[in-house]
C-alpha cells in the first residue's frame, strides 16, 4: 500500500478492498478510518478512484438523493441489473472465443458481461470528487466481487486535498464514423488524444490532480464512460451476420417493427461495446448506410439513451507523478475512456474539452 503525505497539502493512499459477495457495497471511508484514523477530517475535498471496470462510485449528489444509505443504492443498481442479467449468453463471457487471453487467463477470467453493461448503463464512474463530509459513508460499488467462491482483489485510491486550481483548458476534436451509432476508443493512437493529453501533462508537471474530459456543450446525442474496450464481445455473437448480412438486416428490421419497444434498451446496451462496428461494416458492405433501416435504428435508440440509461457527458481520471517524476494518468489495467454516440455528428468529429486541475493546499 503506497502512502504519500504532504502536511496540510495532500494525502494519498491506495486501499485494498475485499468484497463479500458478487454484488457488494463497501464503505471506503470506514476502511480508510480503520487504517488512518481521522486524517481525512482536515481536508475539504477527496478524490476517490476505482482501478476496475466493474466496480466504482456514484456521483455525490446522486448518493445524497439516495439518502447516503446502502438500501437506496441497492434499489438503484438493481434496476439496471434487471436490464442486463447474469449468464444471459454474452459473447464476452465465452472464454474459448477470447483469443486475446492466454490459457491461464481464460481459466481465471470471470464471465462478467452483465457487470460491465450495468456499470456503464447506471452511470457508475471510476473516478469521482467529493466534498468532504465527515461522518457520511463513501460507497465503493462492486458488481463482480466474487468468482468461484473467492473474493477478487479490489483497489481504490484516495487523494485528500483542500483546493483545486484549473491550470489548463483546451478544446480538441476526435474523429467518429458517419454512422448514427458508434463507439470510439479514446486511447487508440489513431484518435490522437493520447499525445494531446501527454503534452498537456508534461507542460504543467502536476504532482497530484485530475484530468476531466468533457463533451462540448454544442455536442448532443453522445456520452462518455470509462470501461473495457473489448472489440470481440459482439464479433462472435454476430458470426451468422457476417456470413449473410442482407438476411440478417431484413430479419432484424422486421423484428424491430413487430416489437419496437423491446429493442432500444438492449441494443443501446450492446452499442456501449463494439457490436456497432460489426453492424456498421455490414451496412457499408451492403450499401445501406443511409437507408431507412439505419434511420429507424437511430430513432429507436435516441429515447432510451437520454431517458433510460445514465449516459455521462464527462469523465475524470486522476493525475500523479510516476517514479521518473513525470505527470501521468493513473488507470487500471483495462480502464479505457470511451465515447459513444447515438446520432451522427456533423463533419464526423466530436468536440471535447480537456480540463487539467491541480490539487493544492
Amino acid at each position: 500500500m503506497m502512502v504519500h503525505a504532504h502536511p496540510d497539502q495532500t494525502f494519498s493512499t491506495t486501499l485494498e478492498l475485499s468484497p463479500r459477495s458478487r454484488y457488494d457495497v463497501i464503505d471506503v471511508r470506514r476502511v480508510f478510518e480503520q487504517l488512518y484514523g481521522d486524517v481525512l477530517e482536515r481536508f475539504r475535498r477527496v478524490l476517490y478512484c476505482s482501478h476496475h471496470t466493474t466496480a466504482g462510485f456514484l456521483e455525490q449528489r446522486l448518493v445524497h438523493r439516495l439518502h447516503d444509505r446502502r438500501e437506496g443504492l441497492d434499489g438503484f443498481v438493481h434496476t439496471f441489473q434487471q436490464l442486463f442479467p447474469q449468464d444471459a449468453g454474452y459473447r464476452h463471457d465465452q472464454m474459448a472465443l477470447r483469443s486475446e487471453l492466454s490459457d491461464d487467463e481464460r481459466r481465471q477470467e470471470p464471465p462478467n458481461g452483465d457487470a460491465h453493461l450495468t456499470f456503464m448503463s447506471s452511470g457508475l464512474q471510476s473516478c469521482v470528487t467529493y466534498l468532504n463530509h465527515p461522518g457520511l459513508p463513501v460507497f465503493f460499488m462492486d458488481l463482480d466481487g466474487i468468482y468461484r467462491g473467492t473474493a477478487r482483489r479490489r483497489h481504490a485510491s484516495v487523494v485528500a486535498y483542500d483546493k483545486e486550481v484549473l491550470v489548463a483548458e483546451v478544446e480538441t476534436r476526435v474523429p467518429v464514423s458517419r454512422h448514427s451509432i458508434d463507439s470510439v476508443n479514446l486511447r487508440d493512437d489513431t484518435v490522437g488524444l493520447n499525445q494531446r493529453i501527454d503534452d498537456l501533462l508534461q507542460m504543467h508537471g502536476i504532482e497530484y490532480g485530475r484530468l476531466d474530459i468533457v463533451l462540448d456543450a454544442r455536442e448532443h446525442a453522445a456520452g462518455l464512460t470509462v470501461n473495457e474496450y473489448e472489440t470481440l464481445l459482439m464479433r462472435h455473437d454476430l458470426a451468422d451476420v457476417l456470413r449473410d448480412p442482407l438476411r440478417f438486416m431484413a430479419r432484424q428490421g422486421r423484428r424491430m417493427l413487430r416489437n419496437p419497444g423491446a429493442v432500444p434498451t438492449k441494443s443501446l446496451g450492446y452499442a456501449r461495446y463494439d457490436i456497432v462496428r460489426v453492424i456498421n461494416r455490414l451496412m457499408d458492405a451492403a450499401g445501406l448506410s443511409d437507408s431507412a433501416f439505419e434511420a429507424l435504428l437511430s430513432r429507436l435508440m435516441a429515447f432510451p439513451a437520454k431517458r433510460r440509461l445514465r449516459f455521462k457527458r464527462s469523465l475524470s481520471m486522476p493525475v500523479a507523478l510516476d517514479k521518473n517524476g513525470r505527470s501521468r494518468l493513473v488507470t487500471g489495467r483495462y480502464q479505457t475512456p470511451i465515447l459513444i454516440q447515438w446520432a451522427p455528428a456533423p463533419g464526423q468529429t466530436r468536440r471535447l474539452d480537456l480540463r487539467l486541475t491541480k490539487f493544492s493546499s
